[in-house]
């Protein structure tokens, strides 16, 4: 990777090049969460668990601590070395879910790839905000959106025809081993391509600069924008960080003059848990167990997590030509009322259909039409809004001195909400509650986060990183 761009002429190919790389994390964080949507009842048979609920949501701990020591150690070791570190941790993890023989071992290994998603969820956009122009970093950093839908449809498809191909997740696939431990072992081959990939991509300038190392941001800056440009960059992040001359560090989210800590973070905190609290995961790492649970069989219900990835990835399409254009603020408040009437049309779908003996929803052919289209356009206007502009937000909205604290503070409360509402779902769905219960909980929160967006959130279309304001 030694390409040189001339004077005045920003490396493109290049910057793509290794925002790409740095997306392979977006892939490998989409393909763990969604790996285990396949591997419920191989779970809940080899380790004799009644719901799996916690081996299920276990990784998201893991995901909350990852986020948040990932935003604070690359302010001390730089964004490249905590992303190599997720990757070790990714392999590890794959290995390790497929070959355990107990619960408590399971769950270990989960945290450690909770570690490596955290990391790999705050670490991977932010990287990409660092290296990009600010004229088309909104449509680089929607890709980390693309490779984490992207990653979810892979597990969804793998673990499809894994199943489909041994006749069952509980079925013997090879080498001795059940499909639903293959289904795991899948993540090794993207795991260890993002290992090595990540050797050869340089670090963010902007962690060089603010930890002293100017001469090499500049060389990196040179490289990615050509001399002209580079130069000028330099200049800007200087003045950036010149209020504050020390290194980057966690109290810096606290305001000095109220002692509080700084509005933008709060901001930053409720784009994160609105993100979750609107019940997308549950569709990405329960929907195999919800569609079973609507009444289709085993095979269908895969199948149907297939269509909804595929789906999803065509949404995130439209984003990523969009977000650079019509800004982040409208699509977010578009995807909020758009959620809020399909969760609402999918609640209706379910409620008042009868139970069968095994406790199953018996839907009408038209409420189950109803449930499938409102569900997929439920995931359709989340793709286009919530999924991908969150994450540009986080990447993107906060000042240079506090990115990796705020970042760590709202990856924590990210991963907590995920971990709430994944934990959370079993026992709504086996409560009086049930399906049309939660959805209709999901459809109040898409309703209050239209508020939330109207009222808080500001525009980060086209500024440079050097002139957010905290």
């Amino acid at each position: 990777m030694n390409e040189t761009p001339s004077a005045n002429q920003a490396n493109t190919p290049f910057i793509i090049l290794i925002s790409v790389i740095a997306t392979i994390g977006g892939f490998l964080f989409g393909f763990d969460s969604g790996v285990i949507n396949g591997t419920v009842e191989g779970l809940r048979t080899a380790f004799n668990i009644n719901t799996a609920g916690f081996e299920v949501s276990s990784m998201l701990l893991g995901c909350a601590v990852g986020a948040f020591f990932a935003g604070t150690l690359a302010d001390k070791f730089g964004r490249k070395a905590i992303l190599i570190v997720s990757a070790v941790l990714f392999i590890i993890s794959a290995w390790g879910s497929g070959i355990a023989t107990g619960s408590f071992e399971f769950v270990i290994y989960r945290v450690l790839g909770g570690f490596a998603v955290g990391a790999a969820s705050v670490m991977c956009p932010a990287y990409i905000s660092e290296v990009a122009l600010a004229r088309y970093r909104g449509k680089l950093s929607s890709v980390q959106q693309v490779a984490i839908i992207t990653g979810l449809t892979a597990a969804f498809v793998s673990n499809y025809f894994l199943a489909k191909y041994a006749g069952s997740s509980l079925n013997e696939f090879w080498l001795g081993y059940e499909t639903w431990r293959w289904m795991f072992w899948m993540e090794l081959i993207p795991a260890v391509i993002f290992f090595v990939a990540l050797l050869f991509i340089p670090e963010s300038p902007r962690f060089l600069m603010a930890s002293g190392q100017t001469e090499k941001a500049r060389t990196v800056l040179v490289k990615l924008y050509g001399a002209s440009e580079g130069n000028n960059k330099v200049s800007e992040i200087q003045a950036s960080l010149a209020a504050d001359h020390h290194k980057p560090r966690f109290s810096d989210i606290i305001d000095k003059v109220s002692g509080r800590v700084r509005p933008i973070v709060w901001i930053g905190v409720g784009l994160a848990v609105l993100q979750q609290f609107v019940g997308i995961n549950v569709v990405f790492y329960y929907g195999a167990v919800l569609w079973q649970a609507a009444g289709f069989s085993e095979s269908d219900s895969l199948l149907i997590n297939v269509v909804s990835g595929v789906v999803s990835i065509g949404a995130c399409f439209i984003t990523f030509f969009v977000v650079d254009k019509i800004g982040r603020k409208p699509l977010l408040w578009i995807g909020s009322l758009g959620m809020t009437v399909t969760l609402s049309l999918v609640a209706f779908a379910f409620a008042g259909a009868p139970l069968d003996e095994q406790n199953k929803l018996m839907l009408s052919p038209e409420m189950g039409t109803l449930a499938l289209v409102a569900a997929n356009l439920y995931v359709i206007f989340f793709n286009v809004s919530w999924g991908p502009v969150m994450w540009i937000m986080l990447g993107e909205m906060f000042p240079n001195q506090i990115r990796g604290s705020s970042l760590a503070v709202a990856g924590l409360a990210q991963w907590g909400a995920n971990f709430l509402i994944t934990f959370t779902f079993p026992y709504l769905l086996a409560s009086s509650l049930g399906l049309p219960g939660a959805y209709g909980i999901y459809a109040f929160f898409s309703a209050f986060s239209v508020l939330f967006v109207l009222k808080l959130v500001k525009e980060t279309k086209g500024k440079e990183l050097e002139q957010m304001e905290g």
